[in-house]
């Protein structure tokens, strides 16, 4: 079905731009709540993908999370810096770089659901349970292939 045509396309009302605004949003808000652990909402995407062992290797991670190659290599270069994680060859293949976190990044990794869930409950506040529930189908639905 095409719901947008050249005549009722209208920015303000299209859903990417309606999607964007609410990542922005959320971007803004829980990078100000994170700002105590000294980590973007970006870094702690990585943090709890590693801490919940969903991905171990930069391709897994920037697959997951829908983010370049490039911008995923800036940003595990400042968790580095920061020692909140160490890269490590694989074992078996050298071509493979493994990541994982150090004690201090686990410590911090632990504390995101003591901060982020604050951020998205202030957003979510005017939906009831089954609105959220319908929202997550609805975007699982937009997102899958």
């Amino acid at each position: 079905m095409r719901h947008y045509t050249k005549d009722n396309f209208r920015l303000t009302e299209s859903v990417g731009f309606q999607l964007v605004k609410a990542r922005n949003l959320i971007v803004a808000e829980m990078d100000a709540a994170l700002k105590e652990l000294d980590i973007s909402s970006q870094q702690m995407g990585i943090m709890l993908t590693l801490r919940q062992r969903l991905a171990s290797t930069p391709f897994e991670l920037s697959k997951m999370l829908a983010i370049d190659t490039g911008l995923m290599t800036r940003m595990l270069d400042k968790l580095e810096t920061k020692g909140l994680l160490v890269r490590s060859r694989d074992e078996t293949d050298r071509r493979v770089v493994n990541l994982s976190l150090t004690k201090e990044g686990a410590a911090v990794a632990d504390q995101i659901p003591h901060v982020a869930p604050a951020v998205l409950n202030a957003r979510l506040n005017d939906f009831t349970k089954s609105e959220l529930v319908e929202l997550r189908r609805l975007l699982r639905k937009f997102l899958s292939d």
